[in-house]
């Protein structure tokens, strides 16, 4: 799908038109630039690499400067690809906030935030096994039976586990757009969208 790069600023609230309080996350959305036009003849596929945030040269390898070299742009900090673009579009163009205009709903890709290794209560939001009294000890929060003893004698893979939480790539689809501000390249959405202050998110029709 069409869509854009931005950075995620924050959270706040407005006031609908009916009077409601609506939590908004702020998103920094673009300008993003065309970095490369991907054809189906050469490529095999066709879409748009855009780029976002500029970068200094010394931070990249040769051939990133070469790939920017050609497109005639500024280095980016980030790429991205995307599908789906209608009309026309050379390296060197750029897309701004605007381009959602008349959009109602979004979906948003970004990196959770990781919480390091976590129980099985916290992760995966088990109740917790035993009971408090006549003994127990520390069990409270323990997973309980993680497979049989004689047949299959293993435990079967996908099992829920205590492990590492967040910090994965995580889709939050048909959020609503609360308002466009072009002038500053803002982006305001109903509800929250994965990641921490800073983080780059990828913002989809």
């Amino acid at each position: 799908m069409p869509g854009l790069i931005g950075k995620k600023i924050g959270m706040t609230s407005v006031f609908s038109a009916d009077g409601k309080n609506v939590p908004c996350t702020v998103i920094e959305v673009g300008p993003c630039v065309v970095t490369q036009v991907k054809t189906k003849e050469v490529d095999g596929y066709e879409a748009l690499q855009l780029g976002f945030e500029e970068e200094k040269e010394k931070h990249l390898t040769q051939p990133e400067l070469g790939h920017f070299k050609k497109a005639g742009v500024a280095p980016k900090r980030h790429l991205a690809e995307f599908k789906g673009f209608e009309g026309e579009y050379a390296p060197g163009d750029t897309i701004g906030v605007d381009y959602f205009d008349g959009v109602e709903f979004v979906d948003v890709i970004g990196t959770s935030k990781g919480k390091g290794f976590q129980g099985v209560v916290k992760r995966h939001g088990f109740g917790g096994v035993g009971q408090s009294t006549h003994g127990q000890h520390n069990r409270l929060r323990a997973p309980g039976s993680v497979g049989a003893c004689s047949y299959p004698a293993k435990v079967f893979k996908g099992m829920r586990m205590a492990g590492q939480m967040g910090n994965e790539r995580v889709t939050v689809q048909n959020l609503q757009i609360v308002k466009i501000i072009p002038e500053h390249n803002l982006l305001m959405i109903k509800g929250s969208v994965p990641g921490s202050k800073g983080s780059i998110v990828l913002i989809e029709k």
